[in-house]
């Protein structure tokens, strides 16, 4: 008897829920220790089964005893200690518990098969089971979890529409707040959907955008559209300017001006100003209020200081951000350049494929049609469009797929004008006859000599119209060829057309047959 290496036993589940049977359960199918139908039931050397996995769990540690042999007071050492080394799998229980009827679990769903069917088709496949989402750990029916997945759950993840980022759904406002695409109406001009990004391009390029004088810090009150350049006002208001900035240098002066009291500055030539000697306590006053406006006057020097200090900070930030910038651009530039380096590359790798392709398929279509027996049947559809074609100068001739003589023999083909060539122009079909550049042309007889057979075939298998000739060996028609074909040479007066029209049977469905035959004699 087989002995089982349950180490060797894929991981699988406790046994089938006695409710999947809808018939009663027979204490031979159940497991002795779930007590639930036996999946993959194992014998133990006791007589009593188990599932292989519940099996495992009792004989992880090594040998136990059997507990349903105490409970139905059979008890007796060997036979009732479980060893893994002594059970094997009972097949004939696993065949008659795979063929007993069942149902699915679920009220909901109406499936009824095999416990088989059970086990391979439907028990982690029925639509109605609760699953778990792996996002928000929420339990949803099988055939929800798709849907729940894409609009309900509230720890999915999206992409944004405008920028591709994922994020979390819940942090989908605080997203739309920072995204860099996200689409944005200009307060002046009203633009909408404007990307975030490039808003502030847009405010410097918007004519309705507005923009304050740099005068407006000494009391310019003009503010200029885009649309009026920044010259313009500056050279129109030069004065209202100056006259901006001599007030506030003034103010700034008055002070210091003011502060003799009732003394007065006068001037002196050589010495520059001077106050006037002053008198008692008037002069003690003067000294005072001096002082007083010196103290003013410093605080708003030490207040222009920090300003210019603030300044001289946000033009080093700015030279700073420039640079940076600079780099990025230098950077973004060489990527680019190695960028379209390598698109030019794939363009010309995908035109190299795009011939190899077309090469292909043309040897393909050859390979197709070829024969290599010195016989080839030529269909011809589309008959009437071609023959337009030809009568109207856009297609005068056509070529038929190459045939061989042999595998390693004369390569050949047809060439057919439609409406005729030379004497047959307008009023007859003119067949000929091509030879063609071959592979093995170094092993042939030259020049050609076999007598070719050219027939239009009646579809009726009644008259074909033949035309057969032997190659005129001085022409350079069928010399060795130095190009890829020769001249071709056959019959220009080969088919009346008047016989191509009406019933006829040489055309039916709009197609004819053309049919070479290479006399192969002496070859």
């Amino acid at each position: 008897m087989a002995r089982v290496s349950l180490d060797s036993t894929p991981r699988s589940l406790t046994g089938i829920p006695s409710s999947v049977l809808t018939v009663p359960m027979e204490n031979k199918y159940q497991c002795q220790q779930c007590l639930q139908v036996l999946r993959k039931p194992v014998q133990a050397q006791c007589g009593h089964r188990f599932c292989v996995h519940c099996f495992k769990l009792l004989t992880s540690n090594g040998p136990k005893p059997c507990q349903a042999c105490r409970q139905e007071e059979i008890y007796e050492e060997p036979q009732s200690i479980l060893n893994s080394s002594e059970a094997f799998a009972d097949n004939a229980a696993g065949r008659e518990i795979a063929s007993l009827p069942a149902k699915c679990l679920n009220e909901e769903c109406s499936w009824c098969g095999t416990v088989k069917d059970y086990e391979a088709h439907h028990e982690n496949e029925c639509e109605f089971d609760r699953v778990v989402c792996d996002a928000c750990h929420s339990t949803v029916q099988r055939r929800d979890k798709e849907r729940h997945s894409e609009r309900e759950c509230e720890a999915r993840t999206l992409n944004c529409k405008f920028c591709k980022v994922t994020f979390p759904f819940k942090e989908i406002k605080a997203h739309d707040e920072i995204c860099i695409k996200f689409p944005i109406q200009c307060k002046d001009c009203g633009k909408k959907k404007i990307p975030r990004e490039k808003m502030s391009d847009h405010a410097r390029n918007c004519a309705k955008s507005k923009s304050g004088c740099p005068f407006s810090e000494v009391g310019c009150k003009t503010v200029m559209e885009n649309g009026k350049t920044l010259g313009d006002h500056e050279q129109g208001s030069v004065m209202e300017h100056l006259r901006l900035l001599l007030a506030m240098v003034l103010s700034l002066l008055r002070p210091r001006a003011e502060a003799p009291g009732p003394g007065e500055w006068q001037e002196d030539s050589g010495l520059g100003l001077y106050r006037a000697p002053e008198e008692g306590g008037s002069a003690g006053a003067g000294a005072g209020a001096g002082a007083g406006a010196s103290v003013s006057l410093e605080t708003k020097v030490v207040a222009l200081e920090n300003i210019v200090t603030v300044l001289n900070r946000e033009v080093e930030r700015s030279a700073l951000s420039l640079e940076a910038a600079s780099r990025q651009h230098r950077l973004d530039q060489d990527k680019i350049e190695a960028l379209s380096g390598k698109v030019h590359q794939l363009e010309r790798t995908l035109n190299t494929r795009e011939l190899q392709l077309a090469d292909s398929e043309r040897i393909l279509r050859e390979l197709q049609h070829c024969t290599y027996d010195g016989v080839f049947v030529w269909k011809i559809s589309d008959f009437a469009k071609r023959r337009q074609d030809a009568t109207a100068g856009r297609m005068p001739a056509m070529f038929s797929p190459a045939f061989y003589s042999s595998k390693y023999g004369y390569k050949m083909c047809l060439r057919l004008y439609l409406n005729g060539d030379g004497t047959g122009r307008g009023t007859h079909l003119s067949l000929f006859f091509v030879v063609m550049r071959g592979k093995c042309d170094a092993l042939l007889k030259w020049p050609f000599s076999q007598k070719v057979t050219l027939m239009l075939l009646d579809q009726n298998n009644r008259e074909h119209i033949i035309d057969a000739f032997r190659p005129d060996v001085s022409s350079t028609s069928f010399q060795r060829p130095v190009s890829e074909m020769n001249i071709a040479s056959g019959c220009p007066l080969f088919c009346p057309l008047a016989k191509l029209t009406g019933k006829s049977s040489y055309l039916r469905d709009d197609t004819i047959f053309i049919k070479a035959i290479v006399d192969l004699t002496g070859l």
